[in-house]
């Protein structure tokens, strides 16, 4: 290890005990503290406006909503005790607890989740995910402005311990969609109270396993256990989540002792294999490049296909080392819907043609073409490997672009580049999930993609209770968006690899990357009694 990564590193762990030690609050057994790394600052700890996987993470151990996951990836209640469908199908009723409290004290109540899910839809939150509650009466027509009084939004509380949620068709998945954390309650006194810095420690209130105590912008984020959650006080006394960008860099800190838990990067993947504190779980989660559809020379449908047809994807897993699965579909393996036949597969010779049927043979007289993503350990070894593959197949010579994580973002949202990488996660586990990111309205949709037929088909696909005729349903829809529009290039389905440290228990990881750290437990033998923040 090179001298100035060792400094580094000390100046790093010393610094964040010098800071815990000179913070004043209750005293912390630090035997009980669990540390890991985040790759970026969260955007926001706002879960309404939140889109990123941080910011998942986080609020997943700050906040309950109606409903969670058990290890089987099956919704249970949570501040909701039991939920009822009416024998139409159409209108679900939740019973919340009585025992759950806000940090503040005051009661979770259901008009608490009322104020969320409507200022989630409002058009003037400009929320991405305002789409999940399309399925609620009313609220895609309140989001478009079509419907302007709140009221007829179909959620309301009928009680401060019924809410009320009537649907504007049967949703055989919506028990799911109340785990993730856009449903999540939300306290409009402290919204209208501290406007956009409701989020910041002192002001925000949340109702989870953990309290937000600290954040020290680009440096860490503490957490405190909340010890009057309805689910009794975690095995966890104080989580921090430092901000470390690159993989390796995390890696050492966790070789260290720094840091109790670790994604692996890939180059360190096949060192590990055989440590007993590695992890490795497959992932609902793939990863694609997307093209702006209205942007020259991906205007041309021609040129999308010749792109998406001079990739080998299968060389991808030794790349990557993670285990990873290639794929040219984009409902992930272990997902009902999952069909591999789908997808434009590797043919340069096909590949070839249609780009000299466009107009450009051997690449010649092609725009110039930019390929942008997020910087991180595995993004660039893709992005390098697909320059390679559009060179050697196309004659093409693509640059490639790494940027900051909010920077991307804010471009994502402001003005799509003409090619760009992202992934999507599960946010529930239901092809649903995967094919109404592309729809005509969805927030998270930055393809300029637009395609009737595909919004019909996805829109139906929640009713069709035939596993037969659901399937053929999405069938078509993947088609049409990867191979007869081809506005992505699936290229594969990720793969967790792991090390946690032994002296961390019940940290269970899953398909859906979740990590609920009020079920693990941390038992650091001799480590020193540290003041809390």
């Amino acid at each position: 290890m090179k001298a100035w990564m060792i400094k580094m590193i000390r100046g790093f762990a010393a610094g964040g005990l010098v800071l815990a030690a000179a913070c004043s609050g209750p005293v912390v057994d630090s035997g009980r503290e669990f540390r890991m790394p985040i790759a970026a600052e969260p955007p926001t700890l706002d879960w309404t406006l939140a889109t990123d996987s941080v910011s998942v993470t986080l609020l997943t151990n700050l906040m309950e909503g109606l409903t969670q996951y058990n290890a089987d990836l099956e919704p249970q209640p949570a501040v909701a005790k039991e939920w009822k469908f009416s024998a139409d199908g159409r209108t679900i009723t939740y019973y919340l607890r009585d025992d759950v409290f806000w940090s503040d004290g005051r009661r979770v109540t259901a008009a608490d989740f009322e104020f969320s899910w409507k200022r989630l839809l409002n058009p003037a939150t400009a929320a991405q995910y305002a789409y999940f509650l399309f399925d609620i009466e009313n609220a895609a027509e309140y989001n478009s402005g079509r419907v302007t009084d709140p009221a007829k939004v179909g959620v309301r509380a009928l009680s401060p311990g019924v809410l009320e949620v009537r649907l504007r068709r049967p949703v055989i998945y919506f028990p799911s969609i109340t785990t993730f954390m856009v449903t999540y309650p939300q306290r409009e006194d402290i919204v209208t109270r501290y406007g956009d810095r409701w989020t910041e420690p002192g002001n925000i209130v949340t109702n989870g396993a953990f309290t937000l105590s600290e954040w020290r912008h680009e440096y860490k984020l503490v957490l405190l256990a909340n010890p009057r959650h309805f689910e009794g006080p975690p095995g966890i006394d104080r989580v921090t989540f430092y901000v470390v960008p690159e993989k390796t860099t995390a890696l050492t800190l966790y070789e260290t002792g720094e840091l109790d838990r670790v994604e692996l990067p890939p180059v360190a993947i096949p060192h590990y294999r055989a440590s007993r504190e590695y992890v490795h779980v497959p992932q609902l989660r793939g990863y694609y490049y997307g093209f702006n559809v209205e942007k020259p020379p991906f205007d041309d449908v021609r040129v999308r296909r010749a792109f998406a047809h001079a990739i080998d994807r299968s060389r991808l897993p030794v790349i990557l080392n993670g285990g990873e699965i290639p794929a040219s579909s984009w409902i992930p393996q272990g997902m009902f819907g999952h069909n591999p036949d789908i997808g434009l597969k590797f043919d340069p010779e096909k590949a070839r043609r249609l780009l000299a049927e466009a107009g450009y043979p051997g690449g010649r007289g092609l725009p110039p073409v930019s390929a942008v993503y997020n910087t991180g350990s595995l993004n660039p070894l893709v992005a390098e490997f697909l320059q390679a593959e559009w060179k050697k197949h196309l004659g093409v010579a693509v640059e490639i672009d790494s940027q900051e994580w909010k920077v991307f973002l804010s471009r994502l949202q402001v003005e799509p580049p003409q090619l760009f990488r992202l992934g999507w996660g599960a946010d529930f586990p239901d092809p649903d999930n995967f094919m109404n990111l592309f729809l005509s309205t969805s927030g998270n949709n930055h393809l300029h993609f637009s395609n009737p037929r595909y919004d019909e088909l996805v829109h139906r696909g929640p009713t069709v209770v035939d596993p037969e005729k659901r399937q053929a349903l999405y069938d078509e829809a993947q088609r049409i968006l990867t191979e007869d529009v081809a506005a992505i290039i699936p290229l594969f389905f990720s793969a967790q690899n792991l090390l946690i440290k032994p002296h961390v228990g019940g940290l269970e990881a899953n398909a859906m990357e979740l990590l609920y750290l009020k079920r693990a437990t941390v038992n650091r033998p001799g480590a020193p009694i540290l003041p809390g923040v």
